[in-house]
């Protein structure tokens, strides 16, 4: 704001200041009121009606939006608050120092004269350093592979030459870093291979999606033992995740789209302090059956932790035949039940329901890290108490709300589940909930927001394939660019099979 020292005297200059200023407020109540739009839409999408909401994975593109409307007001304020003067913008928050193995490029920028207004000459007593992020855009380059070819001058049989080196492609157009780039680009970032087909002809390289769609499918057949591999060493433990979400698949045939399943069975001892890395291996299945889970967990024996669906009841019954299966279940379903009811109005029992299992999730808190055997005692001295007195809480208000009736249904639901949800209670290996599995299934909820996974089952399987060994890369915090280049080398140069372990992801650096 300007100081009275500094309005001019002239009456017509003191007029167009007054209208510039009008004209700022009304262009920032113009700013305002989109904002506030932008925000209810946003509540909307977050809070509102189950018809009227958004998907979940549009809620980071809402965000995105209002936060660049946010930086855009902020800099038409600067701009207005002191119009004619050069800004300083504030600087944004570091979250991080930038990484250490990332190349520098330094610059050093001298003052326009080294000597001092006396005369005599400027030295250097220090310096300011700051580092700035930059980009080279992705491009793309020609590997020329030469192999001169040597003969005797003595002898007129036989030609020296180095054997040609293997390739993924027999005698195709790119490199295995090249065919890691597409798949890391479709399978982790989620664009289809028509989108990078145009991306790629930006450089002047004309590559049709079937080209690429060739690479892909060549790579997940090489690909195929070291998922298979994955999968083995999963159900070689004694813990895992469970969980299936639906897929849609084209059928040809019918020119219409079929529901197909992936389901993911992971491994993530981490919260225990477990030695077996993390992992999940997915499986594509025509539906979501038990018997498809019972296919995929063959050879398993151990806890299984799963939600509420009544299809791992197979995995459990009397008369099944195989490996001895625990089901562990998981009390983020049977929170769910009781948020939708409090949505309604007011709900006192779920409330009261929605406390006791938030102090669950408070212990839990304090006890993850721990080893299984601490997490264990710490759940028998403080949880255990609650989960009993929970138990008695909810058959006094089964017997006192109406079966078919909401709330009724969700005690139903908790109380169905009850022995598998105090299975925590019994092992520290078990979490509270299958959060854990939930979260590496979600790239398949984002790549069903692009495009259909697959126009027929064997494409299926082969999403299955790559996708495994890319969200089992970032579990395990590996660059699925890096992996993939290097497993599809070693692959192609002979890698035997009976040491295929050191393919799978966590091996990589070794």
């Amino acid at each position: 704001m300007l100081d009275a020292v500094d309005l001019p005297d002239d009456i017509a200059a003191l007029k167009a200041m007054l209208v510039a200023a009008q004209a700022r407020e009304v262009r920032k109540d113009d700013r305002i009121e989109r904002l506030e739009k932008l925000v209810a839409a946003f509540k909307q999408a977050a809070f509102g009606r189950k018809s009227e909401k958004a998907d979940p994975e549009q809620f980071d593109l809402a965000l995105e939006d209002l936060e660049t409307a946010i930086a855009a007001v902020h800099a038409e304020d600067e701009a207005d608050s002191a119009p004619g003067k050069p800004q300083h913008r504030p600087r944004a928050v570091n979250r991080g120092s930038l990484p250490a193995h990332l190349p520098r490029v330094e610059e050093t920028i001298e003052p326009e004269s080294l000597i001092c207004n006396c005369g005599g000459g400027l030295h250097c007593i220090g310096e300011d350093v700051s580092e700035r992020l930059d980009v080279i855009p992705a491009q793309f380059r020609v590997i020329v592979t030469r192999r001169p070819k040597y003969a005797c001058r003595a002898r007129t049989d036989g030609v020296s030459q180095a054997p040609a080196p293997a390739r993924l492609i027999k005698a195709g157009l790119p490199t295995e870093a090249t065919i890691a780039h597409v798949l890391v680009s479709k399978y982790a970032d989620h664009l289809p291979l028509y989108r990078q087909a145009q991306i790629i002809s930006r450089q002047g390289i004309d590559l049709d999606r079937s080209t690429l769609a060739d690479w892909v499918g060549l790579a997940a057949f090489e690909l195929r033992p070291v998922f298979d591999a994955l999968n083995a060493d999963l159900k070689r433990s004694t813990k895992l995740f469970m969980d299936e979400t639906r897929a849609p698949v084209l059928d040809p045939g019918s020119r219409k789209t079929k529901t197909g399943y992936f389901w993911a069975l992971a491994r993530d001892d981490r919260p225990w302090g477990g030695g077996a890395p993390p992992g999940v291996a997915f499986t594509d299945a025509p539906g979501r059956g038990g018997l498809h889970a019972e296919r995929i967990v063959q050879g398993f024996t151990g806890i299984l932790q799963v939600d509420g669906y009544a299809g791992y009841n197979r995995l459990i019954a009397s008369d099944r035949v195989g490996s001895d299966i625990q089901l562990a279940y998981c009390w983020a379903h049977a929170r769910r039940k009781l948020v939708e009811i409090t949505r309604n109005g007011s709900a006192p029992i779920a409330e009261e329901g929605l406390r006791r299992i938030g102090e669950l999730y408070r212990i839990e808190a304090g006890l993850r890290g721990f080893p299984a055997d601490a997490r264990l005692a710490g759940r028998q001295e403080r949880s255990e108490p609650l989960i009993a007195d929970m138990g008695t809480w909810l058959t006094q208000h089964r017997a006192r709300v109406a079966g078919k009736s909401p709330l009724g249904e969700a005690l139903a639901y908790i109380a169905k589940y009850w022995e598998g949800l105090c299975r925590f209670l019994d092992d520290g290996r078990v979490e509270i909930d299958n959060n854990a599995v939930e979260r590496t299934i979600r790239p398949i909820a984002l790549n069903r927001k692009n495009a259909f996974f697959a126009g027929h089952d064997a494409g299926a399987e082969n999403w299955a394939t790559i996708a495994s060994l890319i969200e089992t890369c970032k579990l395990n915090s590996v660059d699925p660019f890096a992996y993939l280049t290097a497993t599809l080398t070693a692959i192609i140069n002979g890698h035997k099979q009976n040491r295929i372990g050191e393919l799978l992801p966590w091996n990589i650096n070794q």
